[in-house]
């Protein structure tokens, strides 16, 4: 780990100011990034300890919805009454990442940041366009088993591993913001992630250290919320395929799914097709899929996985 300095901020307009430093970064939980700084991925040369600002608190709002603080404890969010009762998909999602020791420390803005477990990510000795631009991409002709089988490029065939953002993309979640000059900014998590194009490393819509302060949920939509997670084992693993599902009585639904693409994937167009079966929505779903010859079982794996959630609860 190379050297660095730290202050700790007491408000988020301080911590915003504070990341306008050259090399500065924003620390939290510390999940991700302080394991990344030890292999020298991240090498920021300044840290900004965010967590004493606030923003850990989950907040009713006349609507019906929720205002998530960004520092909010992923087991404190599963476990809000809440949260469960009215937006179950978030709970269950939480619940079937990690461990229960890391969601004791992990946060609602760094589970959406978290970085790619994609093993040549993490190995400093082969090529990644995501963490050396223009060094090359590994996976592709690599081992790609866990990876994308949609969404990705030439470039980059990572795939993004929080669970919780797939329950909040389903749900339609808004991220609030606000960057360095104390601006604050909306951004539909539609419009969060970025796909890796020729710049993989660029990963999501915020500016140069912008701040996530809350998360934004819209009132209650009702439903049957449903979140199954296929992997290689039964806990403490990424996703092959994880399928976030809220479905209505009337045949429709909101299905978005990890593990298969450089950000949670969903596509509301292809949603009008979920009351045809789980074999026409998922052609749809993943239409244009580029699957390698060792992940196009993938392929399947999200055909089955709808259309067991689908049976299961439609019977």
């Amino acid at each position: 780990m190379k050297s660095f300095t730290y202050e700790r901020a007491e408000t988020p307009a301080q911590a915003a100011a504070a990341a306008s430093k050259p090399g500065a970064k924003f620390l939290a939980g510390g999940t991700n990034l302080l394991d990344l700084m030890k292999l020298q991925i991240e090498t920021p040369t300044h840290l900004i300890d965010i967590g004493r600002i606030g923003l850990d608190k989950i907040e009713s709002m006349s609507n019906g919805g929720l205002r998530i603080g960004a520092l909010v404890r992923n087991t404190d969010l599963a476990a809000d009454p809440h949260v469960r009762a009215d937006y179950g998909i978030l709970s269950r999602a939480l619940l079937a990442g990690a461990s229960g020791q890391l969601r004791n420390k992990a946060t609602t803005a760094g589970n959406l940041l978290q970085r790619t477990r994609c093993p040549y990510f993490y190995d400093t000795n082969q090529p990644c366009n995501k963490r050396s631009p223009g060094s090359g991409c590994s996976a592709i002709a690599g081992f790609s088993r866990q990876l994308a089988v949609i969404g990705g490029s030439d470039a980059c065939i990572a795939t993004h591993p929080s669970d919780m953002a797939v329950a909040m993309m389903a749900l339609d979640a808004v991220i609030e913001t606000v960057k360095p000059d104390g601006k604050t900014r909306l951004i539909p998590i539609s419009e969060f992630y970025l796909l890796p194009g020729k710049t993989p490393h660029l990963e999501t819509n915020l500016e140069k250290n912008e701040l996530i302060t809350f998360v934004v949920l819209p009132a209650p939509v009702g439903g049957t919320h449903v979140y199954h997670k296929v992997r290689d084992r039964a806990s403490y693993a990424f996703a092959l395929v994880s399928v976030g599902a809220i479905l209505f009585k009337d045949g429709s639904g909101k299905i978005a799914l990890g593990g298969v693409a450089p950000k949670p994937w969903r596509k509301p167009s292809a949603e009008k097709f979920i009351q045809s079966g789980a074999k026409g929505f998922t052609a749809k779903l993943l239409e244009g899929a580029r699957p390698t010859n060792e992940n196009a079982f993938k392929l399947t794996l999200v055909q089955r996985t709808i259309e067991g959630i689908l049976t299961e609860n439609r019977s």
